[in-house]
């Protein structure tokens, strides 16, 4: 069973499993600000929900290849759709700041 380390806390996924429900099925702080409101749900529209990520998942899709190449955010900050990945091995998991997540601050690792 993966691992996935978020916020300061460790805890087990099936492999498959969708990151976004993962965080948030376990308390963690996906959302900045009011994105905790206003997000599109788990979607891939809106890009709220975009996080560094270390370790092993699913490809990106080209859904969230074209938001995440969309401003604020750049296909070159290295950021994913939590909503749009699958977790398939161990993962770390760090967000920045920003409405979007899009910043250069980190918020939690």
């Amino acid at each position: 069973m993966p691992k996935v380390t978020a916020q300061g806390k460790t805890f087990d996924c099936e492999s498959g499993s969708n990151l976004r429900k993962v965080l948030l099925d376990n308390n963690i702080d996906l959302y900045n600000g009011n994105a905790k409101i206003i997000n599109c749900r788990g979607i891939g529209t809106c890009g709220t929900c975009a996080v560094a990520i270390q370790g092993e998942v699913s490809e990106a899709n080209w859904k969230e290849k074209t938001r995440l190449g969309l401003p604020p955010h750049s296909s070159d900050n290295n950021r994913r759709l939590a909503c749009q990945t699958q977790v398939l091995g161990d993962v770390r998991v760090t967000k920045y700041d920003g409405f979007w997540g899009q910043g250069s601050e980190i918020i939690w690792s």
